[in-house]
Order: C-alpha cells, then sequence, then structure tokens
C-alpha cells in the first residue's frame, strides 16, 4: 500500500471549501429571488448540528413529557402494581361471590327436589390445621399478657363499654379537618373505619380537637399517617397525607395544621384523607359530628 500523498488531502480539502451558488429564480422573468452561497463542508457542518439539535429535542419530549408513556415496553411500575393489585383483590371477591352465589342456587334445587341442603361456607378452611385439637383455654403467659396490657393506662384505648361507642362525645365542639368531597362513608361491615375525603392539591390537613401527636410514620399501605390522642379517650387517625408537619410528642391545637393531602401508600388511588375517629377503643362515624 502506498501512503496517501499529501497533494490528494489538500485536493479533497479544497473541493470540501469549493463554494456553490444557490440561486432560486421565476421561471418567467429569470428575476433572482433568492441566492446562497454553500460548500460542501458548511453543508456537513450544520446539517450536523441540526440533526444533534433535532435528536436532542426528540429525546427530551420522550424523557420528560406524557410522550414516553406511548414508548413500547415502558410501564409506571408503581401505577401498574397498583393497578394489578386492585385487579387481582377483585378477581378474587368476584370468584368467592360467583362461589357463593353458585352454592346458594343449588342448595334452592336442593329444597325443590328434597334433597338434604349444604351450608354455605364464606371462606376457604385451612386443610393444614387440626382444628379439634385446638384449646380454647386461657394459659397462664396469656392471662399474664392480658394483666400486662390492660394494667397499660397510657393512652387507655381499650374498650370499656358495651354500648354505643359514640355516646359521650356528642358534647364535643370537633374542628372539621379538610373541606371537601366525601368518596367514601364509614362501612364497619367493609372493616372501612373512617371516611375518606377528597379536596384539592396540597390543602392543608388540620387538627379536629387539641391534643398530643402519638404516632407520625409512614407505612407501605397507608403512606403517611398521624394520629393525634385528645381527652376523655378519643383519637384522631390522618392517613395518606403527602407530608407530616408534625411529629410524635408535639401539642397541636384545635384546626392548627398537622399534614398537608396526599395519596402515598399503595391503597390510595388520588388525592384524599382518610379520616378515622375512635373513642374508648372504638370506631365511630365522624359524619356525625362533622361536615366534611
Amino acid at each position: 500500500m502506498t501512503k496517501e500523498q499529501p497533494g490528494n488531502k489538500k485536493k479533497i480539502y479544497k473541493k470540501l471549501r469549493h463554494q456553490y451558488r444557490l440561486v432560486i429564480l421565476n421561471v418567467d422573468t429569470f428575476e433572482e429571488r433568492f441566492s446562497l452561497i454553500l460548500s460542501p463542508l458548511n453543508v456537513f457542518t450544520w446539517g450536523g448540528i441540526i440533526m444533534i439539535i433535532l435528536v436532542g429535542l426528540l429525546v427530551s419530549a420522550l424523557a420528560f413529557t406524557p410522550l414516553r408513556h406511548y414508548l413500547p415496553g415502558y410501564a409506571d411500575n408503581i401505577k401498574t402494581k397498583r393497578i394489578a393489585y386492585h385487579a387481582a383483590s377483585m378477581a378474587d371477591s368476584l370468584e368467592q361471590e360467583l362461589r357463593i352465589k353458585n352454592q346458594y342456587l343449588d342448595n334452592l334445587q336442593a329444597i325443590v327436589e328434597g334433597r338434604p341442603v349444604q351450608p354455605i361456607a364464606t371462606g376457604t378452611k385451612d386443610t393444614s390445621v387440626d382444628y379439634n385439637r385446638i384449646s380454647l383455654k386461657r394459659s397462664v403467659e396469656d392471662s399474664l399478657l392480658r394483666d400486662e396490657i390492660e394494667s397499660e393506662e397510657q393512652y387507655n384505648l381499650l374498650a370499656t363499654d358495651e354500648g354505643d361507642a359514640s355516646k359521650g362525645i356528642a358534647a364535643f365542639f370537633f374542628f372539621t379537618p379538610l373541606k371537601g368531597l366525601v368518596t367514601a362513608s364509614f362501612d364497619p361491615g367493609k372493616e372501612h373505619y373512617g371516611v375518606d375525603v377528597a379536596a384539592a392539591k396540597n390543602e392543608a390537613v388540620k387538627a379536629c380537637l387539641e391534643g398530643t401527636v402519638i404516632i407520625a410514620t409512614w407505612t407501605s399501605e397507608t403512606g403517611h399517617v398521624i394520629q393525634v390522642q385528645h381527652g376523655n379517650n378519643l383519637v384522631s387517625v390522618y392517613k395518606h397525607n403527602s407530608v407530616l408537619l408534625k411529629k410524635s410528642g408535639d401539642r397541636v391545637n384545635a384546626g392548627e395544621a398537622i399534614a398537608i393531602i396526599g395519596e402515598s401508600g399503595e391503597l390510595s388511588s388520588g388525592p384524599h384523607l382518610h379520616f378515622e375517629l375512635w373513642y374508648e377503643g372504638k370506631p365511630v362515624d365522624p359524619s356525625e359530628f362533622m361536615t366534611f
């Protein structure tokens, strides 16, 4: 192989810098409307710069705008996990309801035909447990544990009245923690021991009564949670907050901001406050004592 001569390099560089004139003419009058002096080097240089700018704009649009959701294979992991969890829960509930309905229809048919009726089971029995060997007698350790728990009066959340837990707090003047739309009501049968109140983003959540913060923490299911101990064995609970403004041990007044509304936690589907009231260890309906 022979080395490339310096003269050839100069010829190539000269060709790249050779200038051409681009002219736009009127074909009828041959009037020159526009002209531009170009060279192959300028065309390559500016073409590369424009290409880099276009690629940068395209990458930025896909990375920082909702357009990324249309990319094949892209998925919001948190949202997808939440949707999958909700779908699995709904499928399990529907399967159980379908099984109960089918058994109910089978029992109706058995009544018509005079056959024995089978009891409708609402749960699945664990076959790995021998229920006949389970002892229901109170052991010494259980008695000691019960005495220890019952003797603790730091927060006194244990129920002492077998009647209506809301009886005795009707005289309280509650401050509404958040003004908004009630999206889910108090329903102990479905283990929903409070009310869900939806409101605008960044709204402040306020204490319903004066008291002391006993819990200010975060859980995977309910997100940022804060609990306030009030007088007369009353506790208020505020869940799914985005930010907590108080910590455990802080003293708060009625109407004082203690958190910011959010949608933290796996059990939240949008910005809202889950608010609970517990009186003497029993949940009560907050909507009976305040207007949201």
